[in-house]
């Protein structure tokens, strides 16, 4: 039976057992945001808490410093709170430097939002919806203490194994503590929805807003998964938050019970000043993909994916599809003794069950390397290797068979791996949220033409403006693109 993509990946991402060529963030010192501290706790709880918040700095890239955006959130909390079943509870807002969608609290009044779900959200009422959503696990039932404790354990493991690549700190932290972040049942997450859909209406923001934001998350995440170069980007929230076309039902029947349409404050247009520039995406310095280019300024190499590649740079390494699953590729980078030969390296066994049949030393951009060959029961795998000082950078293209043409394309992209230049390090710059007034004839083709950086962007373009497949734009408003 043939393996499918997926287990193509599988065996070449657990296969190869090899450091990672994007290399885990570094983490600045977390700074914490000037918000309304927490309500007095017994110390212990105190200290607890914040503990757990500097795990999840830590975890999730640090505090992200957006003023404009920190003032507005806690502009919402201030609103929100009064209008909650608890208005003397106090909240602490973070924003997480992470690109994931996602948001989640802590029993003490702890709140956190991803940079990627601002860029996803389109106005105050939808991050009002998400916030509420949060407050009512607080203050709702879900919060008791033994429950609770046994209910956070499972994703702060999750960090800790897949985020920090760290099962020792997943043992010490099952040793000594139960948790700390909410992972409710299904029933609970519907329960927040209502209570938070209340919440907001309550507080004057349009109650509607919580489903407009879980179609976005949905459509997202279905993006995601076509093939978009921003999957790794996508997933998240859901996996703490299920959102179905049901759970979209229940957030209008509860919106339709407070309000009728068109009631209550969107906030869009000091909504979309408050993220105007925000980052989008991974930070570059950690691995950059511009279509078929992928830079990494902190190993100093830039690399170009053959014709016809949707690349996605994680932690283990550059990961490549072509053809609808007929081809992959993967890059990534280990440190290699010196004395070591590139041909023997190649002829070590990569991959389970893969016998390799050829290997050729040579030179590419002046540099040592090698290349090969390699056959399983169903790919075919062109290997390359080539040393920069002490690292190896490797290139594997897997193919259902022999190939010459993408044998060439093979070499092709192996030659593209060079050193890059100060100046080219120096040039690469984040990418960001920019807010822009559609003009008279501008269509979502016109202003999908000034993405940059991004797979599908006509499809993340509506995506992150709401907007359904035969939706025109309105002339004078505002809308999101990605740019430098």
């Amino acid at each position: 039976m043939q393996r499918s993509l997926p287990q193509l990946a599988a065996i070449m991402l657990t296969g190869m057992a090899l450091a990672s060529c994007a290399v885990s963030p570094v983490v600045e010192p977390p700074a914490v945001a000037a918000v309304p501290p927490a309500a007095p706790r017994i110390t212990g709880v105190n200290q607890r808490a914040e503990r757990e918040h500097q795990r999840l700095l830590a975890a999730f890239g640090g505090a992200y410093q957006a003023p404009a955006a920190q003032r507005m959130l806690d502009e919402l909390a201030s609103r929100l709170v009064p209008a909650t079943e608890r208005p003397d509870q106090h909240y602490r807002v973070t924003i997480l430097d992470s690109p994931m969608v996602n948001a989640f609290a802590l029993p003490t009044g702890n709140i956190y939002v991803t940079r990627g779900l601002l860029a996803l959200a389109n106005d105050a009422s939808e991050l009002a919806g998400v916030m509420a959503h949060e407050m009512a696990h607080v203050t709702a039932s879900h919060a008791t203490a033994r429950d609770e404790l046994e209910k956070q354990t499972d994703l702060i493991s999750r960090v800790n194994v897949q985020v920090l690549k760290d099962p020792t700190r997943d043992e010490a932290f099952r040793a000594s503590a139960q948790g700390t972040i909410a992972g409710f049942s299904r029933e609970q997450e519907l329960e927040a929805d209502r209570i938070g859909i209340r919440t907001s209406a309550r507080a004057g923001y349009d109650p509607y807003g919580s489903a407009r934001f879980l179609e976005a998350l949905d459509r997202n995440v279905r993006l995601g998964r076509s093939g978009s170069a921003q999957s790794s980007a996508t997933a998240s929230f859901m996996a703490t938050h299920p959102s179905t076309p049901q759970r979209i039902a229940l957030a209008l029947r509860s919106a339709r019970e407070v309000s009728a349409p068109g009631m209550g404050d969107k906030g869009r247009r000091a909504y979309l000043e408050a993220i105007d520039g925000i980052r989008w995406g991974e930070d570059p310095q950690n691995g950059d993909v511009r279509g078929r280019v992928f830079r990494h300024p902190r190993l100093g190499i830039t690399f170009t994916a053959p014709e016809g590649f949707a690349l996605d740079n994680s932690f283990q390494a550059l990961m490549g599809v072509a053809r609808n699953g007929e081809l992959a590729l993967r890059l990534d980078a280990v440190e290699l003794p010196p004395s070591e030969q590139l041909d023997a390296f190649l002829s070590s066994g990569w991959i389970d069950g893969v016998s390799t049949e050829s290997t050729t030393l040579t030179t590419i951009n002046g540099l040592p390397a090698a290349t090969g060959v390699a056959r399983g029961k169903e790919w075919v795998f062109y290997l390359g290797a080539i040393r920069i000082d002490n690292t190896v950078f490797r290139l594997v293209v897997a193919t259902r068979q022999r190939d010459t043409a993408v044998e060439q394309d093979f070499q092709t992209a192996l030659g593209s791996l060079r050193r890059m230049t100060p100046a080219e390090i120096r040039a690469i710059k984040p990418l960001r949220i920019r807010i822009v007034a559609a003009a008279a004839g501008d269509t979502p083709e016109t202003l999908a033409q000034r993405m940059i950086g991004v797979s599908q962007p006509l499809e993340r373009f509506r995506v992150l403006n709401g907007l359904r497949p035969d939706e025109a734009l309105v002339p004078g408003e505002r809308y999101k693109v990605i740019s430098e």
